[in-house]
């Protein structure tokens, strides 16, 4: 498959009183803007692709398992078939148009920021949009806040393209975005700040903090207006009466920063499983692993989508405690399994459940075996919620926040933050990479590598290593003459435009004379019909940025070089920067 081809023709150039600082907090006021109000359209899809799929507004809320509406013959047995059909229609959408937007999605913006300077392509926005909200309403046990940061990344993203702003500022203004999203979503913008601050920019820079502000505060805003101002959890006061219940908060911090990390183990244990049993076309592995699903959710229709209903129950005390541990280790599963087969959605929100099951059941073991403590089994849900969270994404003060945010209870949060350090050193101590990190090291990709011999390719541009630009086909020249023209360059691909010059992709000799084999019509094929996408770089983007980009073996011969009107202007090849990588890039 072709992908969309990028004409890039007009984009204007945004100038606020000559102030480049000016220009960037506007921007970030629009990310907000657009990230609160996709926000609020995701949540809006999420709503009724659950109402579609299952009939209820919430399923994992429900009890005796009620029918669909339109089905009422199968009873509770349509749970089966829904996510089946959900892997149906999500499965083919995703690999057909943003492969990117499978999974869990914060790992893909995190190596955006940090990698490809902030490039994502538009349609993930809206592919990622649809494709979670066919998860979750089909029954996915995924959560929101992955497919919004993604969405208003990608948005984000778009903005700074089209606006043309400096390269340097792109990875800040799709922070933005995922700021908005966080604080849209949960109605939490201080912690929206702090997610995208401390997980995706890994930076608490004076700088940027006041654009992450903007776009949070205004995101925020917007969903507020919409869908009004609630706490997400409206709990019973909470307290810690006895100064003994510290020393069982470490306990629980302890015991979160296990869970954080074997959740994060399971995930992926599943996900290798998957890829050894599964032998079938990719866009259909939805539907089959959906089957598996359909059966889980058959025994425990509690792990329905996101479950918020179900943590609430849990921390207000309904369940006991050997229910409080199926649910757990339930939830571990279904996740895994949504997300292995290829399912689109969040790995915050299963988070937060694990905790929440997790203090829970905690609390209620203490107070039946000390009782004159007069614990408050919820409380510990609550903190169970924050440090499980720390433990598998180890970002203490995110999870602090967004529990306080989220519940609006701030007499326990002394045990709350003395929980989620615990948690997150456990954390540090057990694995060394984060459920965010560790898809990105499966994948030959390690944020915190470029560190000693790479560290001065931060200050060399890709301007000053690139060759100068190769030969161009034009889409309608001939596939036979481009065979021979590619050969005359002694080159193994040359780059593809329009017809006014803009870069469309690539074509190389082999995937040229492999068509031209195999059709036969091949004399009426044309460049257009052979070509492929190939990712590109700007001559100011930094060597270190585009460093991954160029060893991932998708682009043997190099790499385009396009200017801000997307006209290829040079090309840079692997042994000029494997060179540079040899020679530590003297400054």
């Amino acid at each position: 498959m072709t992908p969309p081809r990028r004409l890039l023709q007009w984009r204007p150039t945004l100038l606020i009183a000559g102030s480049e600082r000016a220009t960037m907090l506007a921007l970030a006021v629009v990310a907000g803007i657009m990230a609160g109000f996709g926000a609020v359209a995701f949540r809006w899809l999420v709503e009724h692709a659950t109402l579609l799929f299952s009939g209820q507004d919430d399923y994992a809320g429900t009890t005796d398992h009620p029918a669909h509406p339109w089905l009422p013959g199968l009873g509770g047995w349509f749970v089966v078939l829904v996510p089946v059909v959900g892997g149906l229609i999500y499965g083919p959408l995703v690999h057909r148009f943003a492969r990117e937007a499978r999974g869990h999605g914060v790992p893909e913006v995190m190596y955006a920021i940090q990698r490809k300077g902030g490039r994502i392509a538009g349609r993930v926005a809206f592919v990622k949009a649809i494709a979670s909200a066919v998860t979750i309403g089909s029954g996915g046990s995924v959560g929101r806040e992955g497919p919004i940061v993604q969405i208003g990344s990608a948005l984000s993203s778009s903005l700074g393209r089209v606006t043309r702003i400096p390269g340097s500022q792109l990875p800040l203004l799709v922070a933005c975005g995922a700021a908005g999203g966080i604080a849209a979503t949960f109605n939490a913008p201080i912690a929206g700040v702090f997610f995208a601050l401390e997980l995706l920019l890994g930076s608490f820079a004076v700088g940027s903090f006041a654009a992450v502000v903007l776009a949070s505060v205004t995101a925020s805003v917007i969903a507020r207006a919409i869908l009004g101002n609630e706490a997400f959890l409206v709990l019973p006061e909470l307290s810690v009466h006895h100064l003994a219940e510290y020393g069982l908060f470490v306990a629980l911090g302890l015991l979160a920063g296990c869970v954080g990390i074997g959740f994060s183990k399971v995930l992926y244990w599943f996900e290798d499983m998957a890829d050894k049993v599964w032998r079938g076309p990719e866009w259909l592995r939805p539907a089959a692993g959906g089957l598996l699903l359909g059966l889980l959710l058959l025994v425990l229709p509690q792990m329905y989508g996101v479950g918020y209903p179900v943590l609430e129950n849990a921390v207000v005390g309904d369940y006991l405690v050997p229910f409080l541990l199926l649910l757990l280790v339930a939830k571990v599963i279904a996740t895994s399994l949504t997300i292995a087969i290829g399912g689109s959605g969040g790995v915050f929100a299963p988070s937060l459940f694990l905790g929440a099951m997790l203090g829970a059941a905690a609390g209620q073991a203490i107070d039946a075996v000390a009782p004159g403590l007069g614990v408050s089994p919820g409380a510990y849900a609550v903190v169970g919620m924050a440090a499980v969270f720390a433990g598998s994404s180890r970002a203490p003060i995110t999870a602090v926040l967004i529990l306080f945010e989220l519940t609006g209870e701030y007499s326990i949060i002394l045990p709350l933050m003395l929980a989620v350090v615990v948690a997150t050193a456990t954390s540090s101590v057990l694995s060394r990479d984060t459920i965010y990190t560790e898809k990105l090291r499966r994948r030959g990709i390690d944020l915190t590598r470029h560190t000693s011999r790479t560290a001065g390719l931060a200050h060399v541009q890709v301007r000053e290593l690139m060759a100068a630009a190769p030969p161009t086909l034009a889409t309608g020249v001939l596939a036979t003459t481009a065979t021979r023209l590619i050969l005359d360059a002694g080159r193994p691909s040359l780059p593809v435009v329009s017809d006014d010059g803009h870069y469309v992709g690539v074509v190389s000799a082999s995937a040229a004379a492999r068509a031209l084999a195999d059709d036969d019509d091949a004399d009426d094929l044309v460049v257009a019909d052979v070509s492929q996408w190939r990712e590109h770089i700007g001559p100011d983007d930094t060597i270190d940025s585009v460093l991954d980009t160029m060893l991932d073996g998708s682009a043997p011969d190099g790499l385009p070089v396009l200017d801000d009107d997307g006209r290829v202007v040079g090309w840079l090849r692997h042994e000029v920067v494997l060179r540079a990588v040899a020679t530590g890039a003297a400054t």
